[in-house]
């Protein structure tokens, strides 16, 4: 039995505050730290953070450890590799772009990058040699930010296999773009899904070029620093590495194992070799997180009060989908139903198993962070059962509260 271990907290308090940000209410709830306390107990899970939000009522979840060997625990301030979920963050200055008129997401992308002008679709591959076709649809910025441009997982000048990169090391945004532009597709723009970095960073490479800036400058001028997000960045600092959440593989009814790094995103990860990427690489806490997605969840507002997007521009191009019809659900670097309406939510997952998802209708919010390399995770269904509770239980609590008051 772990002693000081499971580092539990379940208070909305330990949230630090805006002077302007609106009060949020603890829900004396203990529904995710329930069902996750026997994992840690077992060794099995690290550490982990859940945030259930509705309306102005939450429940905090510091389980376990940020770093088992140093007994150091798990906390909202934590910084960890948000992976993919950096992805939403490129569709946030997407849109802004769009609702600033600067782009369309049905402009070309060779309309800013001249190098996409012409691109060539596999048709097959047989003993080393490739059957092209000159591709016959437009390549638009929508397709990039909706994988469905055709685009790889990632370019070569990324891939591990290829030069040892992942989706910080590797290459600055423009030459991403220029390789992958250079490169076969897997097919006709705009008739397929697959889930891709590169078409991610071809979408940044857009937004540099229409700002003049550095995607992650535009990115913290426009987004993290108005939000408040003080500890997101894709370089993080020698005294928030000390920090971190620390990365484990997990097994089967056995304690989770550390490992140093995953070769994807390796170690040092501030150091010259590291190059922004916009299909994953920001580095972020679960306070910040919950600022981006809170902000998502109230329509472009913050919660200091900062608006930082449109409503319309969150409804239109961010909460539901902007894929052809059949393709399934996804916007601008974020997951979304193909149809708006109340029980429907967006958001984004990463690769180590973090996740946020918002529901703008409901104000309702489910945040998750761990840092798992690879192996099995037997709670994620049991977390999904604890946030359903909580959800009932809010509603339950205001209906009690809604009748009372109208009996005085």
């Amino acid at each position: 039995m772990l002693t000081m271990a499971l580092c539990l907290t379940v208070s909305a308090g330990i949230i630090p505050a805006d002077a302007k940000s609106p009060k949020v209410k603890d829900s004396k709830t203990t529904y995710a730290a329930d069902v996750l306390r026997p994992y840690v107990e077992s060794g099995q899970l690290a550490g982990a953070i859940s945030v259930f939000y509705k309306d102005g009522v939450q429940e905090t979840c510091c389980i376990g450890y940020a770093d088992v060997a140093a007994k150091r625990p798990i906390k909202m301030d934590n910084v960890f590799m948000q992976c993919s979920q950096t992805k939403g963050f490129c569709g946030v200055t997407i849109a802004k772009l769009v609702e600033d008129g600067k782009i369309s997401l049905d402009d070309p992308v060779s309309k800013y990058l001249p190098e996409f002008e012409t691109l060539w679709v596999l048709d097959k591959e047989e003993d080393g040699v490739k059957t092209l076709h000159k591709a016959k649809n437009v390549l638009t910025i929508r397709m990039v930010l909706n994988h469905t441009g055709g685009f790889p997982f990632e370019a070569s000048v990324k891939r591990e296999d290829v030069r040892g990169g992942g989706w910080s090391g590797g290459a600055p945004l423009r030459q991403v773009a220029c390789v992958a532009a250079a490169s076969p597709i897997m097919f006709e723009p705009g008739t397929q899904s697959l889930y891709s970095n590169t078409g991610i960073d071809i979408g940044a490479a857009v937004v540099e070029v229409v700002t003049g800036m550095k995607w992650e400058q535009y990115l913290k001028e426009n987004f993290l620093d108005p939000l408040g997000m003080k500890s997101s960045w894709f370089w993080p600092t020698d005294k928030q590495l000390k920090n971190q959440v620390e990365m484990y593989i997990t097994k089967e009814n056995a304690p989770a194992e550390w490992v140093s790094e995953n070769s994807w995103e390796q170690r040092p990860y501030n150091d010259s070799h590291v190059f922004a990427s916009a299909g994953a690489g920001l580095w972020t806490t679960a306070n910040d997180q919950l600022k981006f997605y809170k902000m998502l969840m109230n329509l472009g507002v913050g919660d200091n009060g900062v608006r930082v997007l449109k409503e319309e521009t969150v409804k239109s191009i961010l909460a539901v989908s902007t894929r052809p019809e059949g393709l399934g659900g996804y916007s601008l670097g974020l997951t979304a139903p193909v149809k708006d309406g109340e029980g429907e939510w967006f958001g984004h997952g990463g690769a180590w198993g973090t996740n946020c998802l918002v529901n703008w209708h409901t104000k309702e919010l489910k945040l998750w962070v761990v840092q798992i390399s690879w192996g099995p995770q037997p709670w994620n269904q049991e977390v999904a059962k604890a946030a359903e509770k909580f959800f009932q239980s809010v509603v339950d609590m205001s209906e009690v509260n809604a009748y009372t008051g109208r009996t005085k």
